[in-house]
């Protein structure tokens, strides 16, 4: 069992975090919507796909599944961030960056261990490296972490599927040892792993 925080409880935040959860590890939602986080301690789920409110309910009785606004309570005895913040298309059609961004700047104020943080919103290819940049200059004092990308392929309407049954898994970092740590995450679910570079993983997503 692998302590995991997931910042974002948006469509794949929940999704990721609910079946990782459901994989037996202990996972702590980030959101700092307070409506949202007070939905989901009520027992009710902010966004629909077949099963997941059931998948969430069951891994919370089962003391998995845990909701805060609060990266301290998070981060507090994680060994791994999934960032899965939204990254809305601006009118030029770029992604718009700002929540990774707020939740890299929060990850890096908030560290007091060595940390994996891992990128699975859809993001530009070059995202990684700016994450790590942000997360080196923003920290109080230095700290070790090392950034994976693990781009998601959730399709709406079948994301629990998805996930739980991927026909591949996508790792992408400069830390091998990070990228076998994330890997391992992922091998009950017994799909191909791909490991190749930050920017290669990023650019995965696209092809």
């Amino acid at each position: 069992m692998k302590n995991i925080a997931v910042a974002g409880t948006g469509y794949v935040g929940l999704v990721t975090g609910t079946c990782f959860a459901n994989l037996g590890n202990k996972i702590t939602c980030i959101d700092i919507s307070e409506e949202k986080i007070a939905m989901l301690k009520r027992g009710e789920t902010p966004i629909y796909e077949p099963g997941l409110s059931e998948l969430i309910q069951r891994n919370v009785k089962a003391g998995r599944l845990h909701f805060t606004t609060s990266y301290d309570e998070a981060l507090a005895d994680a060994d791994f961030v999934f960032i899965c913040v939204g990254t809305p298309s601006g009118v030029d059609g770029e992604a718009d960056l700002r929540y990774v961004r707020m939740a890299a700047e929060s990850i890096a104020e908030t560290m007091d261990h060595p940390l994996i943080v891992v990128n699975k919103s859809t993001v530009p290819v070059g995202t990684g490296d700016w994450v790590a940049d942000i997360i080196s200059r923003k920290q109080p004092s230095p700290i070790d972490f090392a950034v994976v990308s693990c781009p998601e392929f959730l399709k709406e309407g079948s994301a629990i599927a998805d996930f739980m049954a991927a026909d591949r898994v996508v790792l992408g970092s400069l830390n091998p040892d990070a990228a076998e740590k994330v890997a391992r995450l992922h091998l009950p679910l017994r799909a191909p792993i791909l490991v190749t570079d930050l920017r290669t993983a990023e650019m995965i997503k696209y092809a």
